[in-house]
């Protein structure tokens, strides 16, 4: 997920299939259209590769505040987002973007509409973004090493960890 971050390095877009040139099955010489598929004449084997969905929420206070976390670990450490991450089998985006926010913050939520979707050619994620009342006092943890609410004309946009945040965030205040 990284963007216009200085001096960000940007990643292959499926480093899982960059150097491959045969089937993980059979060992056969494969057909790969990268970045996209693996498909073996051989033995049958195929795999796709698509972004994978992030589930976010994007929480507020009681009193309008929107509370963002500064980022602990790479991509975007040190700057400011809301709480994220990737949705697992067996799990709804809604579920995701619950248990990723008691993750990073500890706090339940309350799922509100869905602000939106975004993803980008050149980015591996699509991210789903959801309004959230907070139902709890948020708490630092390692992925969020600051927690803070802003009102909304205070939101650090010079700040922000990705391209997504400021899109999510602008969208959500409109």
């Amino acid at each position: 997920m990284t963007d216009h971050l200085p001096g960000a390095h940007h990643p292959s877009l499926n480093p899982a299939l960059e150097d491959v040139r045969f089937c993980p099955r059979c060992g056969a010489e494969a057909q790969v259209r990268f970045p996209r598929s693996i498909s073996c004449s051989h033995c049958g084997y195929g795999a796709y590769y698509n972004p994978k969905p992030v589930a976010c929420t994007i929480p507020h206070t009681d009193d309008g505040k929107l509370i963002l976390l500064r980022r602990g670990f790479e991509p975007g450490k040190g700057l400011w987002t809301f709480p994220g991450g990737f949705v697992d089998l067996g799990e709804s985006t809604e579920q995701a973007a619950r248990r990723e926010t008691m993750e990073e913050l500890r706090i339940e939520v309350e799922l509100g509409p869905l602000v939106g979707v975004y993803s980008r050619p050149e980015d591996r994620v699509v991210l789903v973004v959801y309004a959230a009342r907070a139902l709890g006092e948020p708490q630092t943890t390692p992925e969020a090493t600051e927690v803070r609410a802003f009102a909304p004309a205070e939101v650090p946009y010079e700040d922000l960890a990705f391209w997504s945040t400021e899109a999510a965030l602008r969208d959500l205040l409109a």
